[in-house]
């Protein structure tokens, strides 16, 4: 991987609005970007995946939801909901995410649109991990496979335990726990995910305490 995560970022992606989601642009990648020959995590952090679309408009739509609260964007990404929730009002952004070309994709971001976000380099759904104080959890497309799912479900369910309020977005995918959800809303929107460009319906839920 390359020793300067904002360096490779910024030589090989550009900046460019996110479908959906008005004033809001993200560094993306194209054919020429090369992100197929990364060595270790897939580049999860370089697209706009349905479930965090979803959950972006839906705050630039209810912003009273993080508007002067802290707020959490729990396995970030590119950080759009982090920036979404800045946006609307935050108090205080916070976003985690445990690939580093993530925390460089998110601080980048963050400052191509004029937010302030809080980047953390923890692993929150570890055994033990103290919550963070925050008072909003957002965590978009973080239940794209059984595993991921199983592991960052209990982070989640003891933030709802604790009165914190978390607020999922996903595209219905399999591992979706559904039965610990409640649907507030749905958007169609353009899945930016890799391979995508397509129109696709997420969702946007409350954990259930």
């Amino acid at each position: 991987m390359t020793t300067d995560p904002a360096a490779f970022i910024r030589a090989r992606l550009h900046l460019a609005p996110v479908p959906d989601c008005p004033g809001i642009r993200l560094y993306a990648p194209d054919a020429r970007s090369g992100l197929g020959r990364l060595a270790g995590p897939p580049p999860y952090w370089a697209y706009a995946w349905a479930g965090g679309l979803a959950l972006a408009r839906h705050l630039a739509r209810q912003p009273q939801l993080v508007a002067n609260r802290r707020v959490l964007d729990f396995g970030a990404g590119s950080g759009l909901l982090a920036i979404a929730a800045a946006k609307a009002g935050a108090r205080e952004v916070l976003a985690v995410d445990s690939d580093p070309l993530a925390r460089a994709a998110i601080a980048l971001n963050a400052e191509a649109n004029g937010v302030a976000v809080t980047v953390l380099d923890a692993d929150l759904a570890a055994r033990g991990a103290p919550l963070p104080e925050v008072e909003i959890v957002l965590a978009g497309d973080v239940f794209y496979l059984p595993r991921v799912a199983r592991r960052v479900l209990p982070f989640l369910e003891r933030c709802a335990a604790v009165g914190k309020t978390v607020l999922v977005g996903d595209p219905y995918r399999r591992p979706l726990p559904r039965a610990r959800l409640h649907l507030i809303a749905e958007y169609e929107v353009t899945d930016m995910g890799q391979g995508g460009g397509h129109k696709t319906v997420a969702g946007v839920f409350s954990l259930v305490r």
